[in-house]
Formats: C-alpha cells, sequence, structure tokens
C-alpha cells in the first residue's frame, strides 16, 4: 500500500470514466428516449474537495450524455470529453492542456474500455465492481462500487495522501 501512497502524492490529476464510476452503470430511459442518469452526491462533494486541494479532475466517457455535461459543470469540472471511444486521445489532449505528465495523473475504471488510459497513468484504480480483466490491471480497487461513493474514496483517499484531508476536514469542524 505504501507505493499506492508514493503514487498519490504525485498526483495533480484525477481523471474519472462516468458510466460504471460516476454512476452505478446502469441506464434509464423514459418512453421518449430521454436518459437519466444518477450520481452520487458524496462523490460530487469529494471531487469539489479535492479540487479545492489543488488536484484537477477531468472525465473522459465514451458516450455523450446531457446529464454529464450538466453534473461536471455543477462541480466545477472543466475537463469533460463525451463521445471518446479512443480514450487516449482525450487523455493525452488533457495532459497537454495542463502541461502535465502521465505519472502525476490517477484515472478511476471499471471497464475494458478504460484499459488503455489505465495502462498509460500514475496510479490506476479499479471501482470495486468493475470487470475482473480491469481490476487486474488497476494498481488499487476502492471497497465502494462504482456511482455509490467510490469517486470520493479515491478522492479522499489522494487528500490523505497529499497531507490535505486534515485541513478540509477541520474547516468543517470550525
Amino acid at each position: 500500500m505504501q507505493d499506492i501512497i508514493e503514487k498519490a502524492k504525485k498526483l495533480k490529476l484525477l481523471i474519472l470514466d462516468v458510466d460504471g464510476v460516476l454512476t452505478d452503470g446502469r441506464l434509464f430511459f423514459d418512453n421518449q428516449g430521454t436518459e437519466y442518469k444518477c450520481f452520487h452526491a458524496r462523490d460530487g462533494h469529494g471531487i469539489k474537495l479535492l479540487r479545492q486541494s489543488g488536484v484537477e479532475v477531468a472525465a473522459i466517457s465514451g458516450r455523450k450524455s446531457n446529464s454529464v455535461a450538466i453534473r461536471m459543470k455543477k462541480l466545477g469540472v472543466e475537463y469533460v470529453y463525451q463521445g471518446h471511444e479512443d480514450k487516449v486521445a482525450a487523455f493525452n489532449e488533457v495532459l497537454q492542456t495542463l502541461s502535465i505528465k502521465a505519472g502525476q495523473v490517477a484515472h478511476i475504471g471499471d471497464d475494458l474500455i478504460d484499459l488503455p488510459v489505465m495502462k498509460r497513468v500514475g496510479l490506476s484504480i479499479a471501482v470495486n465492481d468493475a470487470n475482473f480483466a480491469v481490476k487486474e490491471y488497476a494498481d488499487w480497487c476502492t471497497e465502494t462500487p462504482g456511482g455509490l461513493g467510490a469517486v470520493r474514496e479515491v478522492c479522499d483517499f489522494i487528500m490523505q495522501s497529499q497531507g490535505t484531508f486534515d485541513d478540509v476536514l477541520q474547516s468543517y469542524l470550525q
């Protein structure tokens, strides 16, 4: 676990998959074909706290959804790439935009489409209910399933590793 903490200390960016990571992976459609997604409030708050601590957040999704754009905007996430089945291209773009190296990035994924980016980052993370092959290639697996607080678990871990969590905690205890 110490090697994972050391990798987390270097992070400047957390990249999130959406379906299966920020959501539980289920897709809901009404009779008119409108798609609905369910996001966990704790994940959103963790994203805000992580960004406040100095670690940027991006989302890269193979699918495209207006609800994702709305949610990311409300959380202040500027780097949102949707409809990118080739996630490596979006990954390379965000690295260049932020002028950071792959070793300074963590990625949370749940399915095979996430592996090409997971292989390139400094810290690869799989949610608890990820595909078995993704878990096999991940540096770390969350205890929490996707869409149910796994992102918050990762955000808290990064802040603890970087020594910023106690400051966040103290701001709520005053």
